[in-house]
């Protein structure tokens, strides 16, 4: 039997747990190896006047320094838009913009360098909020559409019409290893990166246009990460270029490690939000027509998010058919850290927008929300087509809501949700099923492609390299078993070889919860090319003229580590005997296999296409408590249900759903993002910045998953399940906006992200008392704290007013 649709352990869980598995700053120094640290600008806008390094090089220990005019080649780098500087040329544009590479024989000398470097700035007014940028027309990239219909005509003639703006805050990554990379030198100008990425062929391209060399010169490796949650897709790059830089002077090996708390000061978070929004409904809560427009805060370069931008547009309706759509997307330029990418990747602040309307159409109509929800749902038939004219084939969406809210006793218990908000003086209740339709593919076209290799060995046994990255999702566990079924051998005979660009060139980031379409499949086309030569070498070994079987390949199988002709079954050869016969009439058993998604096509101009292969589709259902006098939430009961298609690891499925809707809860409810009135921010350690712990878990908590009988198309009718289950969180913070709406009485309630305790506690008093005033918008967007001194260790700075 094979191991597909078995909960095989994660391939690295015994080595997580005995600390065997290594991370980068786990592999033992080399004699010669340097450390390396960085001094940032001291401001978030700025021009620098003069840099004076002649202190910090009297350290004892510093080997060198370097600032942009050391670099060989390119100092601008960047994803989509080539905008940001490596190191500062002139003016900084954020807080701890990297100005000097230091290079050191130790950490103690580089801290105490670091602290010697003069840089005399002349600062300039910084932009933190979008409503600063907006102001002053600070944008990156252009504006974007997509419109259907005819939303002014469905605004004039629809009964009911709701209007207002929403606001979502950022969230730290939170990764449990921070940025870290070790180069290598080596003949000549050969460079080794080893680096904690999602993306190695970016690094090997940034790091060899940064020092003038061809890619051929430069090898990025990435056996894992403790973590990435789209953080190191691009933002790994500033640290494997600062080892780059160093060991390509020196010929030394360099290391960068950054600790936690530089790493959450400097490194780009998911985007903060403001959108605006107005939308047309019946009073029987069909939506009619939808404007949004989202704002989102970029940063100070563009890194990825135009292309977030683009995924946010592209879920704005999230699983409901609206008519008529317009929907307008803009980021803005501000002094903060480039924002990234973000499990999600836009989709969850987009996401938000719509189930917060759709929370207060009910309110306002006076309906339950699941009736707004299930009534605007997309169809099966009919009402099946997106803004962007993508057909949302073979969904069981209906399906999913009708079950869960039969298994979840939903109507039960939002009656008794409203019979206790009735008697209860000191406590809220709220409850709220949300959705999630999720597109399935990087919106890029060229990046829907993955290459792997697989050679088979003559003892039997499989290495395979892809150029997938493993980040504790499981892919090199799913990929191991989808070779080690193609093959019919044991799972513990497959071995995924460490991510190497000179094994796997021109890959695209594992990302878009792409990662084992992409790389699982050029993995079984790289099996099938050497199965080839083995079942045409089998088919003549297994034939019997006495019993009349001629040679014939469709008849065989492999199975259990056996290969046989299926018209005769009792008769075996073992795989490793075929293996060993076929290098012996020296047939291939190596092969390097191709992939890319097929159907998929999007145009930017137009907002028109199919941007997505497939949707991974689910809903959730959450019942909370509030504690009126403190504003503290508990989750009460959380039920789940996802269409993830045939799972390959059910077990790892299952732990990419829960750990995906507790992050979301976090976002939703914990993670505040707060700063300083110069920029600086403040919550940058466990101390000041609140993952979800074990109390923020719900109390009753059920995970179910469906098969959906019509999802064919992709690598063994599974489903991508790394990012859609984040978005289910949603009904977590609307069950809160629905506790509140019991208070708000005539009033649809406000209420931002994250809804901290805080946040609850402030909506609880301004529905409770008429002198509350309402927060304003640049508190909401990026909450800041002017008591606090900066406490940024950038070195003795000088700054000219």
């Amino acid at each position: 039997m094979g191991t597909i649709g078995k909960k095989i352990p994660h391939d690295s869980a015994v080595g997580h747990v005995t600390g065997e598995a290594l991370y980068i700053d786990d592999i033992p120094f080399a004699n010669n190896e340097l450390v390396v640290d960085v001094v940032g600008s001291p401001v978030a806008h700025g021009k620098i006047q003069s840099i004076d390094l002649g202190k910090a090089r009297k350290i004892e220990g510093i080997v060198d320094l370097y600032t942009y005019q050391d670099i060989p080649g390119h100092n601008l780098f960047g994803p989509i838009l080539v905008d940001e500087y490596f190191l500062a040329e002139d003016i900084c544009e954020y807080l701890g913009q990297p100005i000097v590479i230091i290079a050191a024989e130790n950490w103690q000398a580089a801290k105490q360098a670091k602290k010697l470097v003069h840089v005399q700035m002349e600062e300039y007014e910084p932009v933190f909020s979008i409503e600063q940028a907006c102001a002053k027309q600070q944008f990156l990239g252009e504006k974007r559409q997509i419109k259907r219909g005819d939303v002014q005509t469905a605004f004039n003639e629809t009964e009911c019409v709701l209007e207002d703006t929403f606001y979502s805050n950022g969230q730290d990554h939170f990764y449990l290893e921070s940025q870290a990379a070790i180069a290598y030198p080596g003949e000549h100008n050969e460079l080794t990166i080893i680096s904690s990425t999602q993306n190695p062929t970016e690094t090997q391209q940034v790091v060899a246009e940064l020092l003038g060399v061809g890619q051929h010169e430069v090898v990025s490796v990435c056996r894992r990460m403790g973590g990435a949650f789209g953080g190191k897709e691009t933002q790994a790059a500033i640290p494997a270029m600062m080892a780059a830089l160093v060991a390509f002077y020196t010929r030394r090996p360099a290391r960068v490690v950054y600790t936690k708390d530089d790493d959450m000061k400097i490194t780009g978070k998911r985007h903060p939000y403001q959108t605006h929004y107005k939308v047309a409904f019946t009073r029987q809560g069909q939506i009619e027509g939808l404007q949004v427009d989202f704002y989102s805060n970029g940063g100070a370069f563009a890194d990825l998010s135009t292309a977030i931008m683009e995924r946010s547009m592209l879920h704005a309706e999230n699983a409901y058919y609206i008519p008529h759509v317009e929907i307008n997307g803009r980021v803005c330029k501000t002094n903060l850290p480039p924002n990234t990418a973000f499990r999600g990747f836009g989709g969850p602040q987009s996401m938000a927008v719509i189930e917060n309307i759709i929370e207060e159409i009910a309110i306002y109509l006076k309906m339950d929300a699941y009736d707004i929800r299930t009534l605007n749902c997309y169809g099966v038939k009919t009402n099946n087509i997106t803004p962007y004219g993508q057909i949302v084939k073979h969904t069981i969406l209906p399906e999913i809501f009708e079950k869960l809210a039969a298994t979840s006793e939903y109507k039960q218990r939002y009656a008794a949700v409203k019979r206790f908000n009735e008697q209860a003086g000191t406590q809220l209740k709220g409850i709220a099923m949300t959705p999630v339709k999720f597109g399935i593919s990087f919106t890029t076209k060229f990046l829907n492609q993955g290459n792997a290799l697989v050679n088979v060995y003559k003892d039997g046994t499989v290495q395979v390299s892809t150029g997938g990255t493993e980040m504790g999702q499981g892919l090199n566990t799913k990929i191991r078993q989808l070779v080690a079924d193609e093959f019919g051998i044991d799972y513990h005979h497959v071995k995924l070889m460490p991510t190497s660009t000179e094994k796997n060139n021109n890959t695209p980031p594992t990302a878009a919860s792409a990662g084992t379409d992409l790389n699982g499949l050029a993995a079984i086309d790289a099996c099938q090319k050497i199965k080839t030569g083995l079942i045409e070498l089998a088919s003549r070994r297994l034939a019997s003229s006495e019993e009349g079987i001629a040679p014939g390949a469709e008849y065989i199988k492999f199975e259990a580590g056996h290969v046989f002709d299926e018209r005769r079954p009792e008769e075996k050869v073992k795989f490793k005997e075929l293996v060993v016969q076929a290098f012996q009439e020296r047939i291939s058993l190596g092969a390097r296999g191709f992939y890319k998604t097929p159907g998929v096509d999007f145009n930017r101009e137009t907002g028109k296409g199919n941007p997505f292969f497939y949707y991974t589709t689910g809903c959730s259902v959450a019942e909370v408590l509030i504690d009126r006098f403190t504003g503290n939430l508990t989750i009460e009961r959380l039920d789940l249900l996802m269409d993830i298609g045939e799972s390959i690891n059910p077990g790892i499925d299952r732990g990419q759903i829960e750990g995906g809707i507790i992050q979301g809860i976090g976002w939703l409810t914990n993670e505040e993002l707060r700063y300083q009135e110069d920029g600086a921010l403040l919550s940058h350690s466990p101390t000041t910045y609140k993952i979800p712990n074990i109390q923020d878990l719900p109390k009753e908590f059920y995970v179910n998953t469906m098969k959906n009988p019509y999802h064919t198309i992709n690598i063994r009718r599974s489903k991508a399940v790394g990012e859609p289950p984040f978005m289910l969180s949603l009904s977590v913070w609307a069950a809160v906006k629905n506790a509140l709406s019991y208070l708000a009485k005539d009033q649809i309630p406000k209420l931002r992200i994250p809804a901290t305790n805080e946040e609850i506690l402030r909506r609880i008093t301004q529905y409770t008392s008429k002198s509350q005033p309402d927060v304003t918008s640049t508190e909401l967007e990026i909450p800041l704290v002017a008591a606090f001194a900066n406490t940024e260790e950038a070195g003795e700075v000088t700054k000219v007013a």
